[in-house]
């Protein structure tokens, strides 16, 4: 079928209409309006995915030995942040022996240069010792909870293994195994402040974590998540040692048997048992 000049005319004419019509539109339409139609669809998908990650749960990197043997640096851990919204609001909380990432208080070192251009203080991931109104005392490497002592072989029979277990302070080391306070007062009880949490590594060895004893209770604030789980890497060398550098992860080998890594973090036996005395 042919169609004749004389009828594409019409055509013709009716394109160039809507096309001034939409700049007329266009014309009238807020730039911000516009950019926002323009980003929408992509919006769509991202925003359910930066809403989950800033309130439900996201992965996040262990870098350190500090939570060793529990973790090991380069594990991604699950967090679940959800948690941490409801406690603020008074729903729930945390328990005793639960493995918390938060951001340290202010003036806490262990800042990092980003891009060399700036100083920034990482988040830190460490085990929850103590709630509000728990009196802590630390003796010889023992932790005391309200006057009963913590059964620690979750960690402590790693770390003599090892041969880096101290209960009495090096030359010009800060005495960390008699000492819970971070003003230095050795054997002091302290008690823990309402809204605020004690925290440690489970690498008790001479400069090993930088956590409570050293900048004191962390704001309930300033807490991320509960590390629920370990997800990457899939597998990992059965056997870990450490040479008793401090929280240097190049002085951890590994050796052995490859085995399967996914795991659930629960709360060493130890908390409960603590807990059922009570």
């Amino acid at each position: 079928m042919s169609i004749s000049k004389d009828s594409a005319v019409p055509n013709e004419q009716g394109a160039a209409l809507d096309l001034e019509a939409r700049a007329a539109e266009r014309s009238e339409t807020p730039a911000w309006l516009r950019i926002i139609r323009l980003f929408w669809p992509y919006a769509q998908v991202l925003l359910p995915i930066v809403l989950i990650i800033s309130f439900v749960l996201t992965l996040v990197a262990v870098d350190g030995t500090s939570m060793m043997p529990t973790l090991r640096t380069g594990e991604r851990v699950v967090l679940l942040k959800y948690e941490a919204w409801l406690h603020r609001w008074g729903v729930g909380q945390f328990k005793r022996g639960d493995i918390l990432v938060f951001d340290p208080p202010e003036g806490a070192s262990g800042q990092v240069r980003i891009l060399g251009l700036w100083n920034a203080t990482p988040s830190l991931i460490k085990r929850l010792i103590g709630l509000p109104g728990d009196r802590v005392r630390i003796q010889k490497g023992v932790v005391y909870l309200n006057n009963q002592a913590l059964e620690q072989d979750f960690t402590v029979d790693f770390w003599k293994k090892q041969g880096c277990w101290q209960t009495t302070a090096r030359p010009l080391e800060r005495d960390v195994a008699n000492n819970a306070d971070p003003n230095y007062t050795d054997g002091r009880e302290r008690t823990v402040p309402p809204g605020e949490y004690f925290l440690m590594g489970d690498n008790r060895s001479p400069g090993g974590s930088l956590d409570s004893r050293s900048f004191g209770t962390v704001s309930q604030n300033k807490i991320l998540g509960r590390a629920a789980g370990v997800l990457w890497p899939f597998v990992r060398q059965v056997q870990a040692t450490d040479t008793c550098r401090g929280n240097d992860k190049t002085s951890v080998k590994l050796s052995g048997a490859v085995q399967g890594n996914w795991r659930v973090l629960s709360r060493p036996q130890a908390f409960k048992n603590l807990e059922s005395l009570r």
